[in-house]
């Protein structure tokens, strides 16, 4: 655990301060105050989070995490779990969702295989020398890793958040690929959220109302059997999570501790960033929440942590396209703030008229 306990030192809160140098530059560009709404937002965030009056966005990055997941077996799923190294090589080929958007946010795309039961070789575009696990073992058994692995997976998402954040990438967005993934995603929301499991799992890829119900009962069953302490947030992941929300959590703390802004994707990532915030409250600060995913969980998770989601378009897709949507309107915001005239530079007056 000494990369996990060094990088909860390095985290510190946002200094507030920087949010209102921000403000009060927003205030005197030419429009009445407060009139871009949420864009100022993003903006006054990304000053505060770099400590920066000018800050860039020049390289962007969104990792895409993948896994199986041993539930699978409990028919919980649409899809097999062959799927998801078929999906991987969608994204390495870039002819997924998420290559498409990203091409279109002008951002990069790193797939990581840190629990897919597939040996791929070596690909272009694919991290998976740090491999966890071939699959998650299913929770409804026993727990789905141990603690040794689930604070791997923590790390590995550390380790490429400090390797990314020295080759000058600006801002981070999350991603996950892995058939049965909203599962462990459910159970680590009703744990952590204190909500009932059917208050917090949905239709995932889209099964029948027959195999949502044994989904839920599945999941309720896995927590009674492995009894993750809720105060223990690696407890959860490693009885009933998974490889690929591991690597988010990592990622969401490593980008924290490097201040970078990580812009959260669906349920699965969220759920991922959930563990890292129960790790380390002081991550919320660099959080943007991209979008309220048609997963009913997603919302309990965003609530629990307090976040806003950008957009609400009915996606859940997952991928990281979300991120890479709201990575346009963030772009927009900080656009705003370093391109947009002051009155004075635009010889208008400011004067409110009473």
């Amino acid at each position: 655990m000494e990369l996990l306990n060094s990088t909860l030192k390095n985290i510190k809160p946002v200094d507030e301060s920087w949010y209102a140098i921000a403000q009060k530059h927003l205030d005197n560009l030419t429009k009445p105050p407060g009139s871009l709404g949420r864009l100022e937002e993003f903006a006054g965030q990304l000053v505060a989070i770099t400590e920066n009056r000018s800050p860039l966005l020049d390289k962007k990055v969104i990792f895409t995490f993948a896994g199986d997941h041993g539930i699978t077996e409990e028919g919980v799923s649409a899809y097999p779990k062959e799927v998801t190294p078929q999906m991987v090589f969608n994204f390495i080929r870039g002819g997924a969702g998420i290559n498409v958007l990203a091409r279109h946010a002008g951002a990069e795309i790193v797939v990581v295989d840190i629990g897919v039961d597939y040996d791929f070789g070596e690909l272009n575009g694919l991290i998976n020398t740090m491999k966890v696990v071939k699959g998650t073992r299913n929770f409804a058994k026993g727990p789905a890793m141990t603690g040794k692995e689930a604070i791997k997976c923590i790390e590995v998402g550390i380790t490429i958040a400090n390797g990314y954040a020295k080759k000058g990438h600006k801002i981070f967005g999350t991603g996950d690929m892995g058939i049965g993934n909203t599962t462990p995603s459910s159970a680590i929301a009703a744990v952590l959220t204190g909500n009932p499991v059917a208050k917090v799992t949905g239709k995932g890829t889209g099964i029948t109302d027959e195999s949502l119900m044994r989904k839920i009962r599945v999941i309720e069953n896995g927590i009674k059997l492995n009894k993750p302490n809720p105060d223990d947030a690696v407890d959860v992941l490693a009885k009933v999570g998974g490889a690929e929300i591991g690597g988010i959590a990592g990622l969401v703390l490593g980008a924290a501790s490097n201040r970078i802004p990580v812009i959260i994707d669906g349920f699965i990532s969220t759920a991922g960033a959930l563990i890292a915030y129960c790790i380390e409250p002081k991550t919320r600060d660099y959080m943007f929440a991209a979008h309220n995913s048609v997963e009913v969980g997603h919302t309990a998770i965003l609530a629990e942590m307090g976040l806003k989601p950008i957009l609400d378009l009915g996606l859940r897709l997952g991928e990281g396209t979300g991120a890479a949507l709201a990575m346009l309107m963030i772009e927009a915001g900080l656009k705003i703030y370093k391109e947009m005239a002051t009155f004075g530079e635009a010889g208008v007056s400011n004067e409110i008229l009473n």
